[in-house]
């Protein structure tokens, strides 16, 4: 099997490891790369980087079950969860159907920044094997819809 994740939304691949946040850093959700969004002050519509079923959104975050079984998070922002909402605005819903590409989430990244948070996006793969993963080089950039990475 042979999965692509493509890029949810613009910006910089910074490694995991780098992510200021200990549970992404250490792979406790699982392997991946984050997503340094770019900040334009404009709003961002982050898209579904695979097909598959929305098995769970919040505001700040959301899952997407594939076919295969491989569960893919976007995680929008470092601790984020703590505006209960607030400057997301959601286009999905949980349980729906998904397809590459298909709207989920727009937020505005230079506001969070804005307002103390980070806006680095974890993108996750969740019960994969690391080494199954063939992940991007850090300082890279990427566009909406560019290959993020694959799964082996």
């Amino acid at each position: 099997m042979s999965l692509s994740v493509l890029t949810p939304l613009p910006g910089t691949v910074v490694a995991i490891e780098d992510v200021p946040d200990a549970v992404f850093a250490q792979k406790f959700v699982g392997p991946g790369v984050a997503v340094d969004p770019i900040r334009n002050g404009q709003d961002v519509t982050v898209l579904a980087p695979v097909n598959g079923k929305l098995a769970k959104i919040h505001p700040h975050a959301f899952v997407i079950l594939t076919e295969a079984g491989v569960g893919v998070l976007v995680h929008l922002g470092l601790d984020t969860v703590t505006l209960q909402g607030k400057g997301f605005e959601l286009h999905a819903k949980e349980g729906s159907q998904v397809n590459l590409g298909d709207p989920i989430i727009t937020w505005n990244p230079t506001n969070m920044e804005t307002l103390g948070f980070n806006p680095i996006c974890p993108v996750i793969t969740m019960e994969v094997a690391e080494e199954r993963l063939d992940l991007p080089k850090p300082g890279a950039a990427v566009n909406t819809g560019d290959k993020l990475l694959s799964i082996n």
